[in-house]
């Protein structure tokens, strides 16, 4: 076990390294300079520009500029925001929260949902249930985030007022948002649940445990699920990345403040430095997800770590 955990880490720190190469390069290799987007009607003041590009350091070589980006992140300072006028460290700190509690929030309905949804359809293979269930499983994953988010919008703000679904920061605020991002993987966490239990359902313990007599739910908790969760565990583990990429859309739909809707104002603003450090953060947390994930999967699996 304690070897295993020591390959992942490993492999973790390497992936890192890897994810600040790629965003400190993205934003260095697009065409243009990116003093002169920053400034926009300003860039034909050439001292101006020469003086930013010495204060973001984008006049040493390509390594050195690398080596003080990257001790600056490692102290926790990622920067400052031109276009918002303070750091990038208090940007990220103020709109974090706010995505988490939609990810979060969008994870466990996309679970419990899908789940549910799965498990039925496995049980009533080849059924009207089964079929239902699959069919509004390939609807929920194909309707745009964008358009479910406008529908919304307009059914629960203009013709009937019930949440609060523009700017929203509570409760009422979260559940539409949340609806909207967690139907995609819902649909997509049904099918593949569904294949799951049906694979476990045919092994040769299963048949033989309810052979014996087992009860169907003593059956199914302890010997169907046990073996179709670990499929699942990874399927949870991608789905955290792509929730936080998807929070892109959906916080611009509804206005909601978090890490999305900065990255889509910076990106507009051509503030490089904002955009840098959202990049080299969502993708930072996707490869923790998936560590964590890598961790969790000798606990169900003990065979995994030999």
């Amino acid at each position: 076990m304690a070897s295993y955990v020591l390959k992942r880490l490993l492999a973790i720190v390497a992936l890192t390294f890897g994810i600040t190469i790629v965003a400190f390069l993205i934003i260095r290799l697009i065409p243009g300079d990116p003093v002169i987007a920053m400034l926009g009607t300003g860039a034909g003041d050439k001292e101006m520009i020469l003086r930013l590009r010495e204060q973001l350091g984008l006049n040493r070589p390509l390594p050195e500029q690398y080596l003080i980006w990257i001790g600056q992140v490692m102290r926790g300072d990622f920067g400052y925001s031109y276009a918002n006028q303070q750091p990038v460290s208090s940007l990220i700190a103020s709109s974090f929260p706010a995505t988490a509690q939609l990810t979060l929030a969008a994870l466990a309905l996309s679970l419990l949902f899908g789940s549910a949804i799965g498990i039925a359809a496995a049980i009533q293979r080849n059924r009207a249930a089964d079929t239902a269930g699959m069919a509004l499983a390939l609807v929920c994953m194909s309707i745009p985030s964008f358009w479910l988010g406008l529908l919304l919008i307009l059914l629960f703000a203009v013709i009937w007022p019930v949440f609060d679904v523009v700017g929203g920061t509570g409760l009422k605020g979260l559940v539409l948002p949340a609806v909207t991002l967690a139907l995609g993987t819902m649909g997509f966490n049904a099918r593949f649940i569904r294949s799951s239990v049906i694979a476990a359902l045919s092994q040769q313990h299963v048949v033989t445990a309810r052979a014996k007599g087992l009860s169907e739910p003593r059956l199914f908790a302890w010997h169907v699920m046990r073996n179709a969760l670990l499929p699942i565990l990874t399927v949870v583990g991608l789905q955290i990345g792509q929730l936080l990429s998807g929070s892109v859309i959906v916080e611009t739909v509804f206005s909601r403040p978090g890490i999305g809707r900065l990255l889509i104002q910076a990106i507009l603003a051509k503030d490089y430095v904002t955009v840098q450090a959202l990049i080299m953060m969502i993708a930072l947390i996707y490869a923790l997800s998936n560590f964590i994930v890598d961790i969790l999967y000798p606990v169900l699996d003990p065979r995994i770590a030999r």
